[in-house]
């Protein structure tokens, strides 16, 4: 195939940038002139923009200098992300995080539209700045972008209108498969820490709301009859270990570096240990409970815990089943919040609390039966994201191929 005749982008579009009204002044909000953000193109269900969540008023309008694009026209981010982007139903301005491209000739603006969409990646690259990144309008005039006939650009935006919609069922009909697969997961998880592994075993209520129902055998017991709070030293060669949200308590080289600060002076870490349960004193509501994988140091946020007899209690019974407590809502219900929907937990507020505790060996084999239920269900949930990826992959790729020329798509008359 013979590759698609490009243009600069300025050639074909006009490019304005969008402006912000003053935003303590009432009376240019809530008005009639739809006003394009970046949040409104990433939460878009598709790539048509027909409404915007917050609208100005004619004066709001005037006092910012901003311009209305016509229906058809594209609208792009220039601030994080950078260059998301989404083709206006209807006519609308923008705040500064976007660029509004109006079309100075006949066009097809959504073969524009698939074509931008798959050179985010570059456009972030083109951004500068010191304090966030932005793209400069020079630079988004500056970039070359396909230019076939316009009855080209109709049957090439067909082509891949109808192919992007398949793909994204298949990606939809997966997507659903994980949520599925993952209140599959914590059903699992919640069975076996409440209710153990034998369905024949004779229920009591427990007396506690989020737990309800326990076998009868169980004993209820204080967690500070449990546990106690560990207060190890820090050791010269101690890295720092972090409790994520999904449970895991690991070396954070393990899973990522960046988004942390980290302190000029290290005060107030405390040494933790392989095997230690741990519950992050201010997201411990979202689930940032669970046994450390790793030796090292850790926030002074996070408490603690070893067993007050190590020979009856297993900590990773006790991990699955504080999350399960966490996610249940009673950690939030039940400690004082700092800042909205963070709750701050502590070890005094955590021992008070009645949790339920099985027999040594039972806890043992609740712990080895989620290890097995869980590979089966992580092996699914891996492929399915795999598949996901793979059907991405496949539409960016379909998609750069269509519009620079390198699939023959057939126009039709």
């Amino acid at each position: 195939m013979t590759p698609a005749a490009q243009k600069q982008l300025r050639h074909v579009f006009a490019v304005t940038s969008g402006a912000t009204p003053e935003s303590g002044n009432p009376e240019y909000w809530d008005g009639d002139i739809r006003w394009a953000t970046p949040e409104d193109i990433s939460s878009l269900d598709g790539y048509r923009l027909w409404d915007t969540r917050r609208k100005i008023t004619r004066a709001g309008y005037e006092s910012c200098g901003t311009t209305t694009a016509p229906p058809g026209s594209i609208v792009l981010s220039k601030r994080a992300p950078i260059g998301q982007v989404a083709v206006l139903a209807e006519e609308a301005c923008s705040n500064q995080g976007c660029f509004l491209l109006i079309p100075r000739e006949e066009t097809d603006t959504r073969f524009f539209y698939y074509g931008l969409s798959v050179q985010t990646q570059y456009l972030q690259v083109l951004g500068r700045g010191s304090t966030f990144m932005e793209l400069s309008t020079d630079e988004l005039k500056s970039l070359n972008v396909p230019h076939p006939a316009l009855r080209q650009q109709r049957a090439i935006a067909d082509y891949l209108d109808r192919e992007t919609a398949r793909l994204d069922a298949l990606v939809a009909a997966k997507e659903r498969v994980l949520g599925l697969l993952a209140e599959k997961r914590r059903a699992l998880i919640t069975r076996a820490v409440t209710r153990g592994l034998d369905p024949r075993a004779p229920l009591r209520d427990s007396g506690i709301p989020w737990l309800g129902e326990i076998p009868a055998h169980w004993r209820l017991d204080r967690a500070k009859f449990v546990f106690r709070q560990s207060a190890l030293p820090v050791r010269d060669e101690d890295e720092m270990v972090t409790c994520f949200r999904d449970g895991q308590v690991t070396l954070r080289r393990n899973r990522r570096e960046e988004g942390f600060t980290n302190a000029n002076l290290e005060l107030g870490y405390q040494g933790i240990r392989c095997g230690q349960l741990v519950l992050h004193s201010m997201d411990a509501f979202a689930g940032a409970i669970g046994v450390s994988d790793s030796d090292g140091k850790c926030s002074p946020e996070y408490i603690i815990c070893d067993p007050q007899t190590p020979q009856v209690v297993d900590s990773y019974y006790f991990g699955h089943l504080l999350r399960t407590m966490a996610l249940a809502g009673f950690i939030q219900a039940s400690c004082p919040a700092v800042r909205e929907r963070a709750p701050r937990i502590r070890f005094s507020d955590f021992g008070e609390m009645f949790i339920p505790v099985p027999p040594p060996g039972e806890q043992r084999s609740i712990v080895e039966r989620i290890c097995i239920d869980l590979s089966r269900v992580d092996a699914l949930r891996s492929a399915n994201e795999r598949t996901i990826a793979l059907l991405k992959e496949r539409r960016a790729a379909l998609i750069a191929a269509a519009v620079t020329g390198q699939l023959e798509v057939e126009s039709t008359a």
